[in-house]
């Protein structure tokens, strides 16, 4: 007896693989770009005497070079990109968005709350990072990393 697929699964394995394998890829590029953001945030914050606003803006300028080079270069490589500075500039200003979300966080929890400690600060990291991540992966997909045309 042969077993039968039901209609449309043949097509949408490949394209479920391939957005886990382009969530898994983006998910690496994040934790090399998180890594970037926390060492530097807190070399700055503890090491320099940086605020702790401008500890995240200048290591998270950083990550982001490194984030769109491997994005481009290996996460989002099957689709399109024109070679203008369109895609360079979109990026960018959407990870200034992705930034703000992160220092919004940050000085919320500094500012705000009056948490002034080592622990409050990396969970604030945290909860920027991880809803900055949310933000960046949707608004890539959408604007910057445009599907291949056929």
């Amino acid at each position: 007896m042969q077993r039968t697929r039901p209609v449309g699964t043949v097509e949408a394995a490949p394209q479920y693989r391939r957005f886990l394998s382009e969530l898994l890829s983006f998910g690496c590029v994040g934790v090399v770009g998180t890594l970037i953001m926390f060492v530097g945030a807190n070399v700055m914050r503890a090491w320099l005497g940086g605020s702790p606003v401008t500890s995240v803006v200048i290591p998270t300028v950083l990550s982001t070079l490194t984030s769109y080079l491997l994005n481009r270069h290996w996460v989002f490589r099957h689709r399109d990109s024109d070679g203008s500075g369109r895609e360079v500039a979109i990026f960018f200003g959407l990870n200034g968005v992705g930034l703000l979300i992160q220092v919004v966080c940050t000085g919320f929890t500094y500012y705000t709350l009056g948490l002034h400690g080592g622990v409050a600060y990396n969970a604030s990291l945290v909860a920027g990072v991880a809803l900055g991540a949310a933000f960046r992966y949707w608004s890539y997909k959408k604007w910057v990393f445009t599907p291949a045309v056929a």
